[in-house]
């Protein structure tokens, strides 16, 4: 088959951004969120409060944790420990989907059949033990506004959820009363956060010199801890950690690639930033970029990331394993010069991510120094495309080292899988410590 060498090149060039690009979209993203701190409606970050700072480091004692992000629930039970130390004593999982059993986020599902069923596995949780007091966290990872940390209203449901009579509602306040119907008294829900809030918390809980949270896996956000916040009804220490659905920001420059794709999207104009980095985009790109070089241009394969971490683990000079993933998809026959073109694309992808998911984070270290130096600190990356993507971590560290130069050896990324229970239990923690 063997492709065209010079439009490989060209199509690898669109997906490149050079030290000079990178130095912009770090001190973009510092911009918006200077603005956003102004007034949000001027920024295209969305600057959510999430009513919750760090924790100390000393947040002991049992709390419960509920982790709702989307079609499998699960609520633990952590003893907190304090200095990072946990115990997770009771864990219950279960899906809101059971085909041919129950379905509690389909078209005509209510919502006090899902509530029902959430404290259903809360009462499994504490196993009978009906007398003693258990607060509970909250991870919420839908959209909402929130006025304080317990009081989160869905803005509306994503991810094909579609239970009715909770957009617009308290949801804690949903729970509270599913587990009073059940008669489970003793289980007081006081907080909610979002899945990145609880990687910071998490993270933060272990080494105290982390300030921001990410997730970089099917989508990306970011979070961070703003000190110049200041409000009464913050639980936690050095200021507020802000939400700002990073997976919007805008002012990134799309390659025709991008432009294509977003204008076939579900929302066309929106969440730029995730369209050009996050795993449930890769895959598409990827495929566009092939049927170019394919002379197909506009046939669809069905790539995904989990085919570009298959192709980028294939480091054999024949490239069989490449050949397979590629054949799979396209039905063609590859030999082993067009394995390793493909190798490049796949390449050339997953590079650009890291470094703007890396200008991101850069921007919010630049805006919490201020005109002063950098401190020592972690960024705590929860997620797929972090964990299990090749290329990806090391691409982090070079972008660090070439915007922050000589600074660049105080800060480094550190996985913190399993936040979403554990910061639900810290940020409940938390709201007892206050109390």
């Amino acid at each position: 088959m063997n492709f065209d060498k010079n439009l490989l090149q060209s199509i690898i060039k669109e997906f490149t951004i050079d030290t000079e690009e990178l130095k912009e979209i770090a001190a973009n993203f510092r911009q918006d969120l200077k603005l956003g701190l102004k007034d949000p409606k001027d920024s295209s970050l969305r600057m959510l409060k999430s009513y919750v700072g760090l924790p100390t480091g000393k947040e002991i004692g049992e709390y419960l944790a509920l982790d709702f992000g989307g079609t499998n629930v699960r609520v633990s039970r952590i003893n907190l420990q304090g200095a990072g130390k946990f115990e997770i004593i009771k864990r219950v999982a279960k899906p809101l989907i059971l085909p041919g059993s129950y379905d509690y986020v389909g078209v005509g599902s209510k919502f006090e059949d899902m509530f029902n069923f959430l404290a259903e596995l809360i009462g499994e949780a504490i196993e009978g033990e009906n007398e003693r007091q258990f607060y509970l966290g909250h991870t919420f990872s839908f959209p909402s506004s929130q006025t304080d940390i317990y009081d989160a209203k869905l803005i509306t449901w994503t991810k094909e959820f579609a239970t009715s009579g909770v957009e617009g509602e308290v949801v804690n306040d949903l729970l509270k009363d599913a587990l009073i119907r059940r008669g489970i008294k003793n289980v007081e829900p006081v907080s909610v956060i979002n899945d990145t809030v609880a990687v910071l918390l998490s993270a933060a809980y272990h080494r105290s010199d982390t300030f921001i949270g990410s997730i970089y896996a099917t989508g990306q956000n970011n979070c961070y801890i703003e000190s110049s916040i200041d409000d009464p009804k913050n639980v936690g220490i050095g200021g507020m950690i802000l939400n700002l659905e990073s997976g919007g920001f805008m002012k990134l420059t799309p390659n025709r690639f991008d432009k294509e794709f977003d204008e076939k999207s579900e929302k066309p104009g929106e969440q730029r930033l995730e369209k050009m980095v996050s795993g449930r985009y890769m895959g598409e790109l990827f495929g566009m970029a092939l049927s170019e070089l394919l002379n197909e241009k506009g046939k669809h394969y069905g790539f995904s990331s989990i085919d570009i971490s298959g192709i980028l683990m294939d480091n054999s000079v024949a490239g069989n394993r490449i050949a397979a993933i590629v054949k799979d998809k396209i039905e063609k026959e590859i030999d082993s010069e067009d394995a390793k073109a493909i190798k490049e694309l796949a390449t050339a992808i997953v590079e650009r991510s890291a470094r703007i998911v890396t200008a991101t984070y850069v921007g919010i270290i630049w805006q919490r120094a201020g005109s002063g130096e950098i401190s020592h600190q972690h960024i705590a990356v929860d997620g797929s495309v972090y964990e299990k993507m090749p290329l990806v971590k090391e691409n982090i560290d070079r972008a660090l080292s070439e915007l922050l130069e000589e600074e660049a050896a105080k800060v480094d990324t550190v996985l913190d899988t399993g936040g979403s229970g554990l910061g639900a239990a810290i940020s409940a923690a938390m709201v007892a410590n206050k109390e």
